[in-house]
């Protein structure tokens, strides 16, 4: 496979029109006719899925470098789990991982995603939420000071999809903000997780908007996703981030009023996975979204003059001390982990939490909404097949 010569040309500086480009047989077939009309400004990479690949072929490394040499590759992480309660060694070898691809490719920057993730096994599991507090925002905060001192460029994290409850929807902007704080950090804004949350809790996208600190996002992401029916709630449909489908209208009209929100904004991404793009119909459709995307990009840029000036970086030099770790945060995780992958039904899943070491504390899990801990279900006994 041959690789594109001369990368596209942004009409104007500060938002550049992206693809999540990884190797992957169906991704490729699906973004060549982009790349080879020079249409994709920007890379993103999620570098840690490459784990399991003895030797990169030359030619993708050679279009990674094409994009890196330009500034316009950002690498985004999948399975740091960020907030885990106890440090492990696979952690400490995502870390190392990192810091060896930052000496090879200049990433523009680096991003991971919030939470945690189920199961035991490094790479397999479902990330999920955590309870929004000072113990877990000094959990977070340190582990993203690694990342930083591993890359040496700005970091950023990813708004979660899933939700248990109004109230933790309502609460994860402030929570990002305070995460990135301390590295002066960024967000990815993934717009078709807002869209999750603004059909599973019939919340407005002005209300939800609102409470994100739209001056830290650097990275849009959109993307589609698929619709479950609930067995707790009859009659109601579940909006899933499943990143297998087109992206839908209502996605794109989020990000056409969201464009001018974001001073700081340089990269929208149009993601999804390759198991979504095995028939020539999907991979045309993709290359639709991408050039709907970029109409809409380019229309903002042609009446909008603004160079982001947030360079993202942080303002004073970090000394790694010990590892920031939780032992009862790290049993409250294992043990809902398991409930959610073996527990046989809804109904037992509630009663095994209500006698977990989780009931009455700051999880707050009295407050689950049924369709969302179903939901939860769902989610982490797919990732564990």
């Amino acid at each position: 496979m041959s690789t594109p010569t001369q990368l596209a040309k942004a009409d104007a500086p500060g938002i550049f029109s992206s693809i999540a480009c990884n190797l992957d047989a169906n991704i490729l077939t699906a973004a060549f006719p982009l790349l080879e009309d020079e249409r994709v400004e920007a890379l993103e990479w999620s570098f840690d899925t490459l784990f399991w690949a003895e030797q990169v072929p030359e030619w993708f490394t050679a279009l990674l470098q094409a994009y890196a040499a330009q500034n316009r590759l950002v690498g985004h992480g999948v399975y740091f789990s960020l907030l885990s309660g106890r440090w492990t060694a696979e952690q400490q070898q995502w870390l190392q991982h990192l810091k060896a691809l930052a000496g090879q490719f200049a990433f523009d920057h680096i991003t991971e995603h919030f939470g945690f993730f189920t199961g035991q096994n490094f790479h397999s599991g479902a990330p999920l939420p955590i309870p929004y507090t000072s113990t877990t925002l000094r959990l977070g905060q340190d582990r993203l000071h690694r990342m930083q001192e591993a890359c040496r460029c700005p970091v950023g994290l990813e708004n979660l999809a899933f939700a248990y409850s109004l109230d933790e929807v309502k609460r994860h902007g402030e929570f990002l903000e305070k995460l990135v704080e301390p590295v002066n950090g960024f967000l990815i804004l993934d717009l078709h997780n807002l869209f999750c949350q603004l059909h599973n809790f019939s919340v407005s996208y002005e209300a939800l908007l609102a409470l994100y600190p739209l001056e830290r996002v650097r990275e849009i992401h959109i993307s589609g996703g698929s619709w479950e029916a609930s067995g707790q709630v009859p009659g109601r449909q579940i909006r899933r981030d499943t990143h297998d489908e087109a992206v839908p209208e209502e996605v794109f009209q989020l990000l056409e009023q969201t464009l001018p929100r974001c001073p700081n904004l340089k990269f929208v991404v149009l993601e999804q996975l390759g198991t979504g793009l095995k028939t020539e119909s999907s991979q045309a459709q993709f290359r639709a979204d991408f050039r709907r995307m970029q109409q809409l990009i380019n229309h903002y840029r042609s009446t909008t003059h603004r160079q982001a000036s947030q360079l993202f970086l942080p303002q004073q030099p970090y000394s790694a001390g010990p590892v920031a770790e939780d032992a009862q945060l790290h049993t409250q995780q294992q043990q809902l982990s398991h409930i959610l992958e073996t527990a046989p039904s809804y109904a037992e899943a509630r009663q095994l939490l209500q006698t977990s070491a989780l009931a009455h504390t700051d999880w707050k899990i009295e407050e689950w909404e049924p369709h969302m801990l179903e939901t939860a279900i769902s989610i982490a006994q797919k990732w564990k097949q």
